[in-house]
C-alpha cells in the first residue's frame, strides 16, 4: 500500500507542477516507449537533483547480498569462463593508494584474474617489501622489478611479459575497479567473441574516498574518439591484438593508452570495440593527475595530439589535429578543387530575417564557390517580392516558386531536385551566420568517407546554446543537446566544444553530399511535412551505413521558427502528434538506444543529466532475465 500511496503523491506533485495535458502527454510517450512498467519504474523513482550522483550510485550502482549471490552463482555457472591479466605499472606509489589499488583486484566477486605489475625502478624503500608480501599472500600476483626506470610506457610492456591470459585490462597504480567490474567484462566476452577491445563508463574519486564526475559513455564514436580518448578507463584489450601491434609505444608517455587504442581501431576496425554502460572503473583525483586536470600534464595533450596526427597519416586521411585545452580538435583538407555548395533556403515572406540570413551568407562566407536556392513558399508581401526579384541579379542566386500548403520536406527534396551542387546545405531563414569559415568546416567533414549529414553549433541571439547535435529519445522523439546552455559551456565532458559523431543534427543548418541525400530518399514529405523530418532523414542516413557528424566550429546564430510559428492551434496540434506518432511507430525501439547518447542519462531532460532509473537493468535483474531465457 505504501508503494501505491507514494506513486499517488507522485502523480499529484507533477500535476500540479506541469499540468494535467502536458503530463498524459509525456505519460503516453513513456507508455509508448517503455510499457506500463517504464512509467511505474518512473513514477517510484524519481524525484532526486538530477546531478546527485550520490544517491544514484545508492540507488542503482551499489550491490547488495542477494545481487553479489547472484553474481557468484551466475559465474560458477560458466563452462569456460575467460581469464583476464590485469596490468598495473607502478613507480614511487603512494603506498596507501598501491594498497586500495590492488585490493580493489583481490577483491573482485570475479575470481578468473591474475595481477601483473611492473615496478619502474621505484626508489621509495616501501614500494618492493609491499609487492613481494602480495606475491607471496596470491598465487594470482605477479611481479617484475625493473633494473631501470624507463617510465609508463616500457614499464606497461614489462608487465605485458608477464600476461598468460587471453584478455588484458588496464589499472593505474592509484585507481580503483568497481568489484564487478572483471564480472561484467567476462560476461561482454562471452556475450561477444566478435570484440577485440571493450570498454566501460567511469568516474572519479577523491582522496577522502568519494566518487563524484560519472563519464557515460557513448558507443564508439569515431569523431568523439578523434577528439578525447573515450576509451581511457575501463579498457580491457584482447592479447592477440596488443602483440600484433606492438604494445605500448616509448615516445607516447601520458597519452599511451590513446596511442594503444588508435593503433588497435586501425588493426580491428570500429566493430570490434564494445562499450560496456556501467561504472567499473574508479579515476583517483589528486594534484598531479590527469583527472584532476588536463593543465597536471601537459605532455600528455602534446604526446596525444602527436598520436592522432600519426594515426591520420597511417589511415592516409588528409587532415591535422590540434590540440586545444578541452580536448583535440581535428581539421579536414578541402580538395584544390573545391566542391559547389547548394545552399536551399525555404521561406515564406518574413523580409527582415531573409535578408538578414542571405546578407550574412553573402557578407561573411570566405567558401566558394556556392549557389543559393531561396524556395519562395507562397510569399504575398510585396516587399518581400520586391527583394527577391532584386536578389536575383546575383549570378550564384536563384528563387523557384512553389505555393503548395507549407510542407517542409517537400520543398527541400524539390528544390535539391534543381541543385547544381555536389553539396547540398539547408538552411532555414531564420539562420544568421556567426564564423566565417563555417561552411570550409562543414563542407570538409561532408566530403569524409562514412559521413552523411553535418551539422552546425547554432545560438540562441542572446548566445545560448540552440542545437549541438540531436539526442534520440528525449522528450518523446528527439532533443537537442545541450540546449540553453551557455555559450562559452564546455557542456557534457566538452562535447559543446568537441567535433562528434550525433544519431542526428537538425536540418536548421545541414550539410551534405547530394549523392547522400538522394540515396535515402530526401525528407519525408508523405508522413512528416513539419516536424521529426530531419531526425527522420538522420536515421535512415544511419540505416544506409553512414555517419551523422556535429561541429562546433561552424557557428550560427538561430532565430528558430520566427516564420513558422508555434503549435498554437488545434490543427497545428493535431499534425503534430501524427507526426510523433509516425516516428514512434517507424523507429521504435531505436528511440530509446541512441548509440551516441548513454542509457544512463536523461530522456526527460537536455542537459545530460542522470536518468532516473537508467535504462540499463540492474546486474541481479539481468541475471534473473538471463536464467529465465535459459530455463525457457
Amino acid at each position: 500500500m505504501k508503494k501505491y500511496t507514494s506513486i499517488v503523491r507522485r502523480l499529484a506533485s507533477l500535476i500540479r507542477r506541469d499540468g494535467v495535458y502536458p503530463l498524459l502527454r509525456k505519460a503516453t510517450n513513456v507508455i509508448q516507449r517503455e510499457g506500463l512498467d517504464g512509467l511505474k519504474r518512473r513514477a517510484i523513482s524519481r524525484p532526486a537533483p538530477n546531478h546527485d550522483y550520490a544517491e544514484w550510485i545508492k540507488r542503482y550502482d551499489s550491490l547488495d547480498h542477494d545481487a553479489i549471490e547472484l553474481i557468484k552463482s551466475d559465474i560458477a555457472s560458466m563452462p569456460t569462463p575467460p581469464r583476464i591479466s590485469v596490468v598495473m605499472p607502478t613507480y614511487n606509489a603512494e603506498l596507501s593508494w598501491l594498497i586500495e589499488a590492488i585490493d580493489s583486484v583481490r577483491n573482485q566477486l570475479y575470481p578468473h584474474w591474475e595481477l601483473c605489475i611492473a615496478d619502474d625502478a621505484s626508489t621509495s624503500p616501501e614500494v618492493r617489501p609491499l609487492l613481494e608480501q602480495y606475491a607471496r599472500e596470491d598465487s594470482r600476483i605477479r611481479v617484475t622489478y625493473r633494473k631501470e626506470n624507463g617510465h609508463i610506457s616500457a614499464a606497461s610492456n614489462s608487465a605485458l611479459e608477464l600476461v598468460t591470459s587471453e584478455w588484458v585490462a588496464l589499472l593505474d597504480q592509484d585507481d580503483l575497479f568497481a568489484q564487478h567490474a572483471l564480472y561484467c567484462v567476462a560476461k561482454e566476452i562471452i556475450r561477444q567473441p566478435q570484440a577485440r577491445v571493450f570498454y566501460s563508463d567511469e568516474d572519479k574519486i577523491d582522496v577522502q574516498g568519494k566518487r563524484h564526475d560519472p563519464y557515460f559513455k557513448c558507443e564508439m564514436n569515431i569523431d568523439l574518439f578523434y577528439s578525447q580518448n573515450i576509451i581511457c578507463h575501463l579498457g580491457v584489450y584482447q592479447k592477440q591484438l596488443l602483440d600484433e601491434i606492438g604494445g605500448f609505444r616509448i615516445g607516447f608517455e601520458g597519452a599511451q593508452d590513446y596511442d594503444l587504442a588508435l593503433r588497435c581501431l586501425e588493426r580491428a576496425g570500429v566493430s570490434a570495440f564494445v562499450h560496456i554502460p556501467r561504472v567499473l572503473y574508479h579515476w583517483r583525483v589528486h594534484s598531479s593527475s590527469t583527472a584532476a586536470t588536463v593543465d597536471a600534464k601537459p605532455y600528455a595533450m602534446l604526446a596525444g595530439e602527436r598520436a592522432l596526427n600519426e594515426h591520420f597519416a597511417r589511415q592516409n586521411i588528409d587532415g591535422s589535429v590540434t590540440g586545444t585545452p578541452y580536448c583535440y580538435r581535428a581539421t579536414y583538407r578541402l580538395p584544390e578543387q573545391r566542391p559547389l555548395v547548394s545552399l536551399i533556403i525555404p521561406t515564406r515572406n518574413g523580409l527582415e530575417l531573409l535578408k538578414q540570413c542571405i546578407d550574412s551568407i553573402v557578407e561573411k562566407t570566405t567558401y566558394a564557390p556556392y549557389e543559393i536556392i531561396i524556395v519562395d513558399n507562397g510569399s504575398d508581401e510585396q516587399a518581400t517580392l520586391d527583394y527577391l526579384e532584386q536578389i536575383q541579379a546575383a549570378e550564384n542566386i536563384r528563387v523557384i516558386r512553389d505555393d503548395r500548403p507549407f510542407n517542409y520536406s517537400a520543398l527541400n527534396n524539390m528544390a535539391c531536385a534543381h541543385a547544381n551542387g555536389e553539396i547540398v546545405g539547408l538552411l532555414n531563414n531564420d539562420i544568421e551566420v556567426i564564423s566565417e569559415t563555417w561552411l570550409e568546416e562543414m563542407v570538409s567533414l561532408a566530403i569524409q568517407p562514412g559521413v552523411g549529414a553535418v551539422g552546425a553549433r547554432l545560438l540562441y541571439p542572446d548566445g545560448r546554446i540552440q542545437h549541438a547535435g540531436v539526442t534520440i529519445g528525449v522528450g518523446g522523439v528527439a532533443g537537442h543537446a545541450h540546449k540553453l546552455f551557455p555559450r562559452d559551456s564546455l557542456g557534457y565532458f566538452s562535447r559543446a566544444v568537441a567535433i562528434s559523431s550525433f544519431s542526428a543534427v537538425t536540418a536548421a543548418c545541414l550539410v551534405m553530399r547530394k549523392a547522400i541525400y538522394e540515396e535515402v530518399g530526401g525528407l519525408n514529405e508523405v508522413d512528416l511535412a513539419v516536424a521529426f523530418n530531419d531526425v527522420d532523414f538522420c536515421l535512415r542516413i544511419l540505416e544506409a551505413g553512414y555517419r551523422n557528424v556535429w561541429t562546433p566550429y561552424a557557428e550560427l546564430f538561430h532565430h528558430e521558427s520566427a516564420t513558422r510559428g508555434l503549435e498554437d492551434n488545434p490543427k497545428k496540434v493535431a499534425r503534430f502528434n501524427r507526426e510523433v506518432e509516425y516516428m514512434l511507430k517507424r523507429w521504435g525501439d531505436a528511440l530509446t538506444q541512441d548509440r551516441a547518447y548513454s542509457p544512463n542519462l536523461s530522456l526527460d531532460l537536455e542537459d545530460f543529466s542522470l536518468a532516473w532509473p537508467p535504462r540499463v537493468a540492474p546486474l541481479s535483474l539481468e541475471i534473473s532475465q538471463q536464467e529465465k531465457k535459459v530455463t525457457a
